[in-house]
């Protein structure tokens, strides 16, 4: 996916799919936080607050297998979670959400930092990412019941007692499962090439997905504040 041409159409589409179930996800947190409107607990809404994060890892980590420009792209996303920290920093300060608001090592700050490691990982054999991978996976279960932690552990996932965060992936057990998503693209893609040909990409709702795919990180930076304005205004 080096050129904009030759982009595999269905991962854009896919990962589109997650983004905007994240924002609706984000919309459901800040009705129930800001204006007191219970959608959190619905079980359809539960379901994709458990499962849309890892397969948003899993994607990326299979994404990462088809880009080249892994180091330059991890800048990137490690700096709009930098920024998210800043504003929900900000936020905090300001006296305009308590502490549970603010990001310390979200999504971005876990995608970014994966991105800058995957070189590291990039010429290993798939067996032995499969296997590491799974390590860190399992490492994450452990890290959830440790008995220590300190806020320098926190992208590690060891967590002091008093940490809390609206929005948390931390390094284990999501790093696993970003090498394990690089199994797998490494395995359905081995010639870089969109497993349905066939199908009619350009359909208009296919583009749409699509199109929010490849803007996955600027709608991930700006839906929040837009949000917070529609539900404060509403």
């Amino acid at each position: 996916m080096a050129k904009s041409d030759n982009r595999i159409w269905e991962l854009d589409a896919l990962r589109g799919l997650m983004i905007l179930i994240m924002v609706f996800i984000h919309l459901c947190f800040d009705l129930d936080y800001f204006r007191g409107i219970d959608l959190v607990k619905n079980p359809v809404l539960q379901f994709c607050m458990d499962h849309c994060g890892v397969s948003f890892v899993i994607l990326s980590g299979l994404c990462a297998v088809l880009g080249r420009r892994s180091v330059r792209r991890g800048l990137q996303v490690l700096g709009g979670g930098l920024l998210i920290t800043a504003v929900t920093g900000g936020m905090y300060l300001l006296g305009m959400a308590d502490l549970f608001i603010v990001i310390w090592f979200g999504v971005l700050h876990l995608l970014g930092t994966c991105m800058l490691l995957w070189p590291l990982f990039r010429r290993l054999p798939t067996w032995i990412l499969a296997v590491l991978g799974a390590a860190l996976v399992a490492l994450g279960v452990w890290a959830e019941t440790a008995a220590f932690g300190s806020w320098w552990l926190i992208p590690l996932g060891l967590t002091p007692p008093d940490f809390c965060s609206s929005d948390y992936f931390p390094l284990l057990p999501y790093l696993g499962w970003f090498l394990l998503g690089a199994c797998l693209g490494r395995l359905l893609y081995p010639r870089r090439r969109s497993l349905l040909p066939d199908f009619p990409a350009g359909a208009w709702p296919v583009r749409a997905l699509r199109w929010c795919g490849v803007h996955s990180l600027w709608i991930y930076l700006l839906h929040q504040p837009v949000l917070y304005a529609l539900v404060q205004l509403g």
